[in-house]
């Protein structure tokens, strides 16, 4: 599958301050840009690049970031410098998403696509060639990632 990464065994990264640090093991299975209204507000940013993981694949390993619940998803941050650090789309999800930018060696992942591209500030240009996504991208989409078929906005 094309997870827009290099082989790692495992990522590490962390907050600004240092107060919260977490690793994550193997590659992600997903790296995308969101574009959507919570992400843009949370983050404080245009958009936001999310690494997808298994949560058996990942932990925090210094520190407990503080989570906040809007709208039934769940947000973690630092609660001493504020760094947004996770997301996950409910409770159990399958799958805890991590901000590139808090990696350690955030260039070892690249994105593969653009979601939520509804959502997207109008100044935003997008011309990297990725596939784009009006919202989340297709579940059917999902299972064959790892061939990507242009643009579905």
């Amino acid at each position: 599958m094309n997870s827009g990464t290099t082989n790692l065994s495992v990522l590490r990264g962390g907050c600004l301050c240092g107060a919260v640090r977490y690793e994550a093991g193997g590659a992600p299975h997903d790296v995308s840009h969101c574009h959507c209204l919570d992400c843009r507000r949370s983050s404080g940013a245009a958009f936001v690049t999310w690494a997808s993981f298994r949560p058996s694949h990942f932990h925090f390993t210094h520190g407990q970031p503080r989570q906040f619940e809007w709208a039934g998803r769940f947000r973690s941050f630092c609660p001493s410098c504020g760094t947004p650090l996770t997301f996950m789309a409910a409770a159990d999800a399958d799958e805890i998403d991590v901000t590139v930018c808090s990696l350690d060696d955030p260039q070892s992942v690249s994105p593969v696509d653009h979601t939520w591209v509804e959502d997207r500030l109008p100044w935003v240009h997008l011309n990297d060639g990725l596939p784009t996504y009006h919202k989340e991208i297709p579940t059917w989409r999902v299972q064959v990632r790892s061939k990507p078929h242009g643009s579905e906005s």
